[in-house]
């Protein structure tokens, strides 16, 4: 049988921790809890949750899959905690990059997301963070993924292309990035 839970906001995530970190069965009702036991520390309180619970593969894709953006944004944000193999936590952070939740697309960047996403999906994240408005500020580790890669000063410079063709503003994260890659924007040709 279940101890109760604390009412008082603190109170409900110790006795939650405890009983993820001990792996009770139902602690993950408390991962789903937690949105409205936490307020406004739900996110952190179900990043905490999940590290420490440390589920399982299946388990951390079944939260991913039946959760609400809120509760994948805290699966996303987890990961580097969870030591998941990429085999079984990239497919989640991909599935986040295909979205148009900037939410989820920010959370999907993180360190996991760094360490193990290959070079040409990692460079689309970064297109899809520049049109979609995600400050790229929160892509982890961009100065040393960005640093001396040609192919995304070269996508980039397309990006800019078509939005100047099309008339419409060249995001302004879009020549932090390029200088991060050592190859400046060219100066337009001359009339």
């Amino acid at each position: 049988m279940n101890a109760p839970i604390a009412t008082a906001p603190h109170l409900w995530l110790e006795q939650a921790l405890a009983q993820a970190a001990a792996r009770t069965p139902g602690w993950t009702l408390r991962f789903a809890e937690a949105g409205r036991r936490c307020g406004p520390g739900a996110l952190q309180a179900r990043v905490r949750l999940l590290a420490a619970a440390r589920p399982g593969p299946a388990e951390v894709s079944l939260l991913y899959r039946q959760g609400t953006p809120a509760e994948r944004r805290a699966v996303l944000l987890a990961l580097p905690r969870l030591d998941l193999p990429a085999a079984d936590g990239v497919p989640l952070v991909q599935d986040a990059l295909r979205t148009n939740d900037t939410g989820l697309l920010a959370a999907a960047l993180g360190p996991y997301a760094a360490r193990h996403l290959d070079a040409h999906t990692w460079r689309h994240a970064v297109l899809k963070c520049l049109f979609t408005g995600v400050p790229v500020r929160g892509v982890a580790r961009l100065a040393e993924r960005a640093h001396a890669d040609g192919e995304l000063a070269r996508m980039l410079r397309a990006h800019a292309a078509e939005r100047t063709a099309a008339g419409r503003p060249v995001p302004e994260d879009l020549d932090h990035v390029l200088a991060l890659t050592g190859h400046p924007q060219d100066p337009p040709p001359g009339p």
